[in-house]
């Protein structure tokens, strides 16, 4: 079942709005930044100029070259840039489906355990080939250096905040179970 984390079902309500949500709002940033350019910000943390790059590292770059319809340069900076902007657009395909039929494939965790521990050999996966590409990813710091870690911190807690609010939210609008040994 560990290998398995994931239950899909297709079912008759929306119960990933907040997902939505989300995606649409980083296509429509990616869209900005493919007509736009990068952010003006520098955003990296203080491990990036000690020449240690975090897993989602060139992440940025990597969603502005898939927006900008350069794959393999996306490829380069982050392989997690195509993978977001795959997984948004499957979930306003997602959405444009559910609206039209009136039923929905619904996303919910079977196992955490097995799903945390794929995560993490993921994650570190792309820690070690985001630190084989160092050179591809270092930058001088930019002329708002002290910003960087200050929006990582921000991002983080929006990130956690809307991850605790959508578990409050399925926990609490979940149909109660039966208690067992009843009829």
């Amino acid at each position: 079942m560990w290998l398995r984390p994931l239950e899909f079902r297709v079912q008759e309500r929306n119960r990933l709005r907040p997902l939505t949500w989300i995606a649409l709002a980083g296509l429509v940033l990616g869209a900005a930044m493919a007509i736009f350019g990068l952010p003006p910000v520098d955003i990296h943390g203080f491990l990036h100029y000690a020449g240690i790059m975090g897993p989602f590292c060139g992440a940025t770059r990597s969603v502005w070259s898939a927006m900008s319809g350069d794959i393999l340069t996306s490829l380069h900076y982050n392989p997690v840039g195509v993978l977001l902007v795959l997984g948004a657009v499957a979930v306003l395909v997602r959405l444009v489906v559910g609206w039209s039929t009136g039923r929905w494939l619904n996303v919910s965790v079977r196992h955490w355990a097995g799903l945390s521990a794929m995560g993490g050999a993921l994650l570190v996966a792309l820690m070690i080939n985001q630190n084989l590409h160092t050179e591809l990813l270092q930058t001088e710091p930019g002329p708002y250096g002290p910003i960087g870690p200050l929006l990582n911190v921000v991002v983080s807690g929006i990130v956690l905040g809307i991850w605790g609010l959508t578990r409050y939210w399925s926990r609490r609008t979940a149909p109660a179970e039966a208690p067992s040994g009843s009829a």
